[in-house]
């Protein structure tokens, strides 16, 4: 029995076996969750738990725990790239392209994976990752719209806006601060423009 085997037959709680393409995306899966909650200071002994595998079975698959936040933020980072190009080429592609990013912001956990890996840019890899799709909202921005470099900054810039306030929760703390509520009250009005909204 292979070690592979051997840890698909021995998982705890699980009751039919998955290839090594499925434990490989569900190990991803509880990548993203963990890195999106502690960044790349979480350890791969809590994506294994996350996962329901051992840890040793995580360094097998992925090598080290750079090469599997690596892996988790290229997968953040491709579907962002993937859905802007998607929606570039719909008929409106600047309603189309404000109204994909709002949805792509239900996901918190793939907003805020997006957000560690800005902090851990100095990873030169991950920094690549991270300057790549940055650079392709705006480019994808610019080309399917027409917008000028300005017009697609400002889109750029009211995305990042809305991870940081995606990121930090600030939608379940009304009240908290006048400011804020604020700020989400012009977001909201924004936001609901660039959807499509009256």
């Amino acid at each position: 029995m292979t070690s592979e085997t051997h840890e698909r037959a021995t998982e705890p709680g699980r009751g039919t076996r998955m290839s090594g393409d499925e434990r490989r995306e569900q190990i991803l899966g509880a990548a993203r969750r963990v890195f999106a909650e502690g960044g790349f200071a979480a350890t791969t002994d809590e994506v294994a738990r996350a996962a329901d595998v051992s840890q040793p079975y995580v360094v097998r698959l992925f090598g080290s725990k750079r090469d599997l936040f690596l892996e988790a933020y290229q997968q953040a980072a491709d579907r962002v790239v993937g859905v802007l190009t998607v929606a570039a080429r719909e008929d409106d592609p600047k309603e189309a392209m404000g109204r994909a990013y709002l949805e792509l912001i239900e996901d918190r956990d793939l907003l805020r994976l997006l957000m560690h890996g800005f902090i851990a840019s100095a990873d030169e890899q991950v920094g690549r990752a991270a300057r790549h799709c940055l650079g392709e909202a705006y480019r994808l921005y610019v080309d399917a719209t027409g917008a000028t470099p300005d017009e697609a900054r400002q889109f750029v810039a009211f995305g990042m806006l809305l991870n940081v306030l995606v990121a930090t929760d600030a939608e379940a703390h009304p009240g908290e601060d006048p400011g804020m509520d604020g700020l989400l009250e012009c977001v909201a009005l924004t936001a609901h423009r660039a959807a499509g909204g009256a």
